[in-house]
């Protein structure tokens, strides 16, 4: 007979969550600090909205008898999930917990997140991910193998209908790295969070290479060679603050739009833009000054910001309009694409086409790279990642040619012929199949040789050259360019754009799907 009252029994769930709200216990949570790290609950709090976090699965043990599992258990088993709102909106997050079985993924860790992304895919909201794992729980064997396995075709199902933002907290090795690299971006936190296949050790041990941590897999390393992370935080608050942001310019599910600003028009008008291109075509501007210049103020929030300089990528608002921005920089390597500047934008454009964020495309760019290392690592590949991305999307697509557009990178970025919807060029357009100098070479190569003067033939054949296509015109006359605008009128012209393109509809062939060419 149950003697026990009700009282008793409110005991006893007390007693249980305050049990699961201490982790691995006090003397690891202080360890976690030492570390300079947050807990896996102090991150859920500063992350969503106050009050608003309800948790699913708090009392989750696992299940191993073997090598002494048996006599230790912890509720929640190592990772914390649940719901919340940030800025009012509903968003799923899962936070593994170091200080339990050093955040392993276990059996039952691996079921508590796939029920949150089933959840998060059922009612159309993000997920994010809280990673702070020392990889599979060796004791559970398959099973923990297994528990990834299942992380990874949810997070693929998952793939382009609901938002997925990994945050790196601390270590994330071997099959962890897989789940955060199916999703659509990565933050890491410097000096605190590492990501590779393999650790400093088995690299030794097989290549003889002596490396860090760090130096393998931090986030200086993978935000700047590899690519492999968007953001490298100064700290797990920033990381979080990011997240948020994040968020703020992207919409809730593929059937959702982008959140829209209130914004009263006023003078569009940026005279500064007018004085930003130099005079000499070959002399550098920086591409950053014109996106802050045509977007609404401080609102371009910048993706990958230190991989692939070359191009930039990122969020910004028009109108109050939430964008996707690529744009050939200048100021690094002239702009040219290269191998890592096509991937880079491609990952970015199928996203923003993925989730109905409209793209604007500044173009100024002098071609692709060449050299034996771009051939022989594949840019032919990888700069069709590119042009398949900007063909296969139907978001709101326009382009402003504020310089060169040379060669077949003209077509590539987002030109009329891929389907772009408007494409405007500056005055200082130059939209030709190379170079003037180039161009004047191969042309007329016999006359200048026989010239009395070569290199003034020379330079009179590049001024005919230039008079006649190195501008933006010739393509005005076949439509391939929809208006040729002062820049100051750009910021204008956009926002009217944007507005006429908001409810456009493409229908695509019927297919499986697509094979971008990896």
């Amino acid at each position: 007979m149950n003697t026990k009252t009700n009282q008793d029994k409110f005991n006893i769930l007390e007693k249980k969550n305050t049990e699961a709200l201490l982790g691995g216990g006090e003397n690891r949570i202080a360890a976690q600090h030492k570390k300079g790290k947050l807990t896996a609950r102090e991150r859920v709090t500063l992350l969503l909205d106050e009050g608003s976090f309800e948790e699913i699965g708090k009392f989750v043990m696992h299940r191993c008898k073997d090598f002494g599992l048996d006599k230790e258990y912890y509720l929640g088993d190592g990772v914390i999930t649940g719901y919340g709102t940030i800025h009012g909106r509903m968003v799923y997050v899962f936070a593994q917990d170091f200080t339990v079985f050093g955040g392993a993924l276990s059996e039952t860790h691996a079921e508590k997140i796939c029920k949150l992304m089933d959840l998060a895919m059922k009612n159309g909201a993000p997920l994010i991910g809280l990673n702070d794992s020392g990889g599979a729980r060796i004791q559970e064997g398959v099973m923990s193998l297994a528990g990834y396995a299942d992380i990874f075709y949810k997070n693929t199902l998952a793939s382009g209908v609901i938002p997925q933002i990994s945050a790196i907290m601390g270590p994330c090795a071997g099959g962890a790295v897989y789940s955060p690299a199916i999703t659509d971006f990565i933050m890491m936190v410097e000096n605190t969070s590492y990501m590779f296949v393999t650790g400093p050790n088995v690299v030794k041990t097989v290549t003889h290479e002596v490396v860090t941590s760090e130096e393998l897999g931090g986030a200086s390393t993978h935000s700047t060679k590899s690519g492999v992370t968007h953001f490298s935080c100064a700290n797990e608050v920033t990381c979080i603050n990011d997240i948020k942001k994040l968020l703020s310019y992207i919409p809730q599910n593929c059937e959702d739009q982008p959140p829209f600003l209130p914004y009263e028009p006023s003078n569009e008008i940026r005279e500064s833009l007018d004085s930003i291109i130099p005079e000499n075509p070959n002399q550098p501007y920086d591409i950053k000054e014109v996106i802050d210049t045509l977007t609404d103020a401080d609102s371009f929030f910048e993706v990958h910001k230190n991989f692939a300089e070359n191009i930039v990528v990122g969020f910004a608002r028009l109108g109050g309009r939430s964008i996707g921005i690529v744009a050939n920089q200048p100021a690094v390597m002239a702009g040219v694409l290269d191998i890592h500047a096509s991937q880079k934008a491609a990952r970015f454009v199928r996203f923003c086409d993925c989730f109905n964020v409209p793209l604007l495309v500044l173009e100024d760019v002098p071609g692709f790279m060449p050299g034996t290392n771009q051939e022989w690592g594949g840019i032919i590949t990888h700069g069709a990642k590119l042009l398949y991305a900007f063909c296969e999307a139907t978001v709101p697509r326009i382009t402003v040619i504020t310089r060169k557009a040379y060669g077949g990178a003209y077509d590539v970025m987002n030109s009329k012929h891929i389907g772009a919807d408007m494409n405007y060029a500056w005055t200082s357009a130059e939209i030709a199949v190379m170079g003037a100098k180039g161009a004047a070479e191969i042309i007329f190569k016999r006359e200048i040789a026989s010239a009395e003067n070569p290199e003034e033939k020379l330079q009179e054949k590049v001024d005919e050259y230039t008079e006649k296509f190195a501008n933006p015109y010739r393509a005005a006359h076949r439509g391939y360019i929809d208006e040729v605008i002062m820049p100051s009128e750009t910021r204008q012209k956009l926002i009217r754009a944007f507005k006429m393109l908001e409810n456009k509809v493409v229908n695509m062939p019927r297919k499986k799907h697509g094979n971008i060419p990896l």
